[in-house]
């Protein structure tokens, strides 16, 4: 879209990603992430899927997600989506839980959009100071201030549900996640568990609400993504998880993430620069 921004700041304080995304209209397929995000819509609307509901997300509508918690969202209306968002790692989520309340478990919230106008508040003062470089502590206590909020109002775990077939789901998606750079196909996976095409398929979708093969694009994306933080080429980032080539790899990290692969590896460029 012409009038569209895209920006990210890594915070090396803080250790998590800062973005903004302003006047898109791109849909996001049905994904999920290796870390946790909580994000803040400022204009436009957008239906979201996540735990097999439709939300409403507006002007001021927060979402949370866990890591690995499927979701997917599409314009509502015309007028463009402008959201900012925050990336946080499982260890830095774990670091700022012990913090808040003294847990030593990663939190699961109980729902993954909600309006909450002092959560918003704080969000929206903790991402401006990062996307501003703020070198000042205040940061660190409105990170602090955020994560207690969250926790003392959704730090609920929802009901889990058990699926059919559920420990022959266990192995494919264990397979899927250390065999994820190698040629996979349906029929591998079908011998591996001793099911149906047909049947896997529907208990895997069911379990996870995903198809296996989606759920494989997300692992190559998250790796890719590790390895993009580290350095590697684009290259060696799409061949190292299974891509076919680099303009696949390109094509699904934007589908994805809202980024390009060398826009995402910027973000940890500058980052490095300026330490």
């Amino acid at each position: 879209m012409k009038n569209e921004v895209r920006t990210a700041v890594y915070d090396g304080t803080l250790q998590v990603e800062a973005y903004r995304l302003q006047g898109i209209a791109q849909p996001f397929p049905a994904h999920f992430h290796d870390h946790y995000v909580i994000g803040l819509t400022e204009a436009g609307e957008r239906r979201m899927i996540c735990r097999g509901q439709t939300w409403t997300l507006q002007r001021g509508s927060m979402v949370l997600f866990c890591p690995g918690e499927l979701h997917a969202c599409v314009q509502a209306n015309a007028e463009p989506f402008d959201y900012r968002g925050m990336n946080i790692p499982s260890q830095v989520m774990l670091k700022e839980v012990r913090e808040a309340v003294g847990n030593t478990a990663l939190p699961e919230f109980s729902q993954p959009a909600l309006e909450d106008a002092e959560a918003a508040c704080c969000l929206r003062l903790l991402h401006q100071a990062i996307m501003e470089e703020d070198s000042s502590f205040r940061k660190e206590e409105l990170f602090l201030l955020l994560i207690s909020r969250l926790l003392q109002q959704y730090g609920q775990p929802p009901p889990r549900s058990v699926s059919e077939c559920r420990s022959e789901v266990e192995s494919a998606r264990a397979f899927m996640e250390k065999h994820f750079a190698e040629h996979l196909d349906l029929e591998q996976l079908c011998g591996l568990v001793h099911l149906s095409k047909s049947t896997l398929l529907r208990a895997f979708t069911r379990a996870k609400g995903i198809t296996p093969y989606h759920y494989l694009v997300n692992l190559r994306i998250c790796a890719a993504k590790r390895l993009l933080e580290q350095g590697a080429s684009l290259l060696e980032a799409a061949m190292q998880t299974g891509f076919s080539d680099q303009s696949h790899f390109t094509n699904c990290f934007s589908r994805y993430i809202g980024l390009t692969p060398g826009a995402y590896q910027e973000i940890f460029t500058r980052a490095e620069k300026r330490g």
